[in-house]
């Protein structure tokens, strides 16, 4: 009876072929052209939204927003010892946030509204729900992502963990010269993408995907 009832828990008879996993991952990390120009109209989008005080833009900005691929490809890297994608997924990751910051804080510098709305100040106060939300959502985009059955999981991950509007918040807080705002918003996202990549890396061990044979 016991036995039955645990066998609803198993993952691995759902676990995808760790190869096609590691190349779907490895395959998000990589900013340019067609995600490039994608993480480009999400931060304009999102910053809209703040601008505009609309969740439901927000959260459309969130959907389409390809930011988790690098975040999981650092976790990845970290658990099965490869560190040329952990250095390519930082590298991407900290040009993504470049662009990121640059793009929101054009469009604040130039947009006629500058009140900061609830959904702005949301953003600037980080406290022990965030944390559990990035890493329990990590839990879910990762263990998806390494399923058969991957329904619409990916999704829910990005809207749950909510990496765009804490950096869209981040370049308001420059554009405006408000480094409250800057540095309570960029803390909250730090705190998103760490939980995420170590959601992760704890994920890709429990699943035993293999090491990489170092040369």
């Amino acid at each position: 009876m016991m036995e039955k009832f645990l066998a609803h828990f198993r993952l691995h008879h759902e676990k995808e072929d760790t190869t096609i996993v590691i190349e779907s991952l490895r395959s998000g990390v990589i900013f340019r052209g067609t995600n490039l120009w994608i993480l480009i109209f999400a931060i304009f989008i999102a910053s809209l939204g703040l601008n505009v005080n609309s969740t439901a833009v927000i959260i459309g900005a969130m959907l389409i927003s390809p930011l988790m691929g690098p975040i999981m490809g650092m976790g990845l890297g970290l658990g099965i010892n490869d560190l040329t994608l952990l250095r390519r997924s930082v590298s991407n990751f900290s040009f993504a946030i470049g662009v990121g910051l640059s793009t929101s804080t054009l469009y604040f510098l130039l947009t006629p509204i500058s009140d900061a709305h609830s959904e702005l100040l949301a953003r600037t106060a980080p406290n022990i729900y965030d944390v559990l939300i990035a890493f329990f959502g990590g839990l879910a985009g990762v263990l998806a992502a390494s399923s058969k059955l991957k329904g619409n999981v990916i999704p829910g991950v990005a809207i749950a963990t909510a990496l765009m509007p804490p950096l869209c918040t981040a370049g308001y807080g420059i554009a405006t010269l408000q480094w409250n705002f800057f540095f309570g918003a960029f803390y909250l996202f730090t705190i998103n993408t760490v939980f995420i990549a170590l959601a992760t890396f704890l994920t890709v061990r429990f699943l035993k995907f293999p090491f990489v044979t170092l040369p």
